[in-house]
């Protein structure tokens, strides 16, 4: 049979942000891989401490964008889903790895069951391979706006072989039918960094499809290589991000409890930590978050869904 036919094509896209040497790893373990009918989209976010020319000159086979400026991880995955020709578009985080065989199970799963949105594997961390960091997701709470992933910190003894709907995929490996796609639309620009593939599973499941893990299959990922483990950025986008996704995705009484336990909480708690240890460009990134929200409180574009 045709390879067309047999392997339908999947466009596997990954943003680089300064790390050069760390999407060149994960460049040279999907040249290893069997599935045989694939394209590879390199986004550079704009990359300033390092020259990310070097990707495209190591590996001359792969589509490498220059953006002229850093547009955020969402931003950069649309211009590789834009770019994408696939059947199937598989976003990749740079600071991940592969095996050989991690692909196939992927899409013959949803190869029969056209019912799935989004899909992820079992993703272990890079530098304790033994053990899990994401088995699937349980539903983000909408008061607190806590999620747990399934088998975290687990030693991998096998348990989580089932494939199973669960409550989001995860961002750092994700695949999704290029039908779904063109359906419910690309992320949203508004994320920049932080909730915008957990935004993209829950329009995914409000337009009927649902989200899975596929335990057969598994990835190796680093994790916070770009933003680092506890940074200001990190701080700023997911509090940010947080409360635009309840804005985005949570509505009536929850909505506005949320949004109490969230200002009044959450974050003023989590803030006076660092403040009484003297972290001061952490604990103002808290209510950076905060006033950024207040200053576009009326912005149509938080509600914004661009289209491919």
């Amino acid at each position: 049979m045709p390879v067309r036919n047999k392997y339908p094509l999947v466009s596997i896209v990954s943003v680089n942000y300064n790390q050069a040497d760390v999407t060149c790893a994960l460049l040279e373990s999907l040249n290893k891989i069997t599935y045989p009918n694939i394209e590879v989209i390199i986004i550079d976010n704009h990359s300033t401490e390092d020259d990310p020319s070097i990707i495209k000159e190591k590996y001359p086979n792969i589509i490498y964008i220059e953006n002229p400026i850093n547009y955020g991880f969402a931003a950069g995955n649309n211009f590789g889903l834009m770019r994408a020709r696939g059947e199937y578009v598989m976003l990749l985080n740079n600071d991940v790895e592969v095996p050989a065989g991690f692909l196939e199970p992927l899409v013959n799963k949803l190869e029969k069951n056209h019912h799935i949105g989004a899909a992820s594997p079992l993703i272990k961390f890079y530098y304790q391979p033994d053990t899990i960091q994401y088995a699937g997701y349980t539903p983000i709470n909408p008061i607190t706006m806590r999620n747990a992933s399934i088998g975290y910190w687990e030693k991998d003894k096998g348990q989580y072989k089932e494939d199973k709907e669960t409550a989001y995929a995860h961002g750092a490996a994700m695949i999704v039918p290029m039908r779904v796609i063109k359906k419910i639309g690309l992320m949203s620009y508004i994320f920049f960094l932080y909730y915008e593939e957990a935004d993209w599973c829950a329009r995914i499941k409000k337009a009927g499809y649902k989200n899975y893990f596929i335990g057969s299959t598994f990835v190796y990922h680093k994790e916070s290589v770009s933003t680092g483990r506890l940074s200001a950025l990190k701080i700023y986008y997911q509090n940010r991000n947080r409360i635009v996704f309840m804005r985005r995705n949570i509505e009536g009484r929850e909505f506005y409890l949320g949004l109490f336990y969230q200002l009044f909480v959450a974050i003023p708690k989590n803030a006076f930590k660092f403040l009484l240890k003297g972290k001061y460009k952490l604990f103002f990134a808290y209510y950076r978050a905060i006033g950024w929200n207040i200053r576009n409180i009326f912005s149509k574009e938080i509600h914004e869904n661009p289209m491919l």
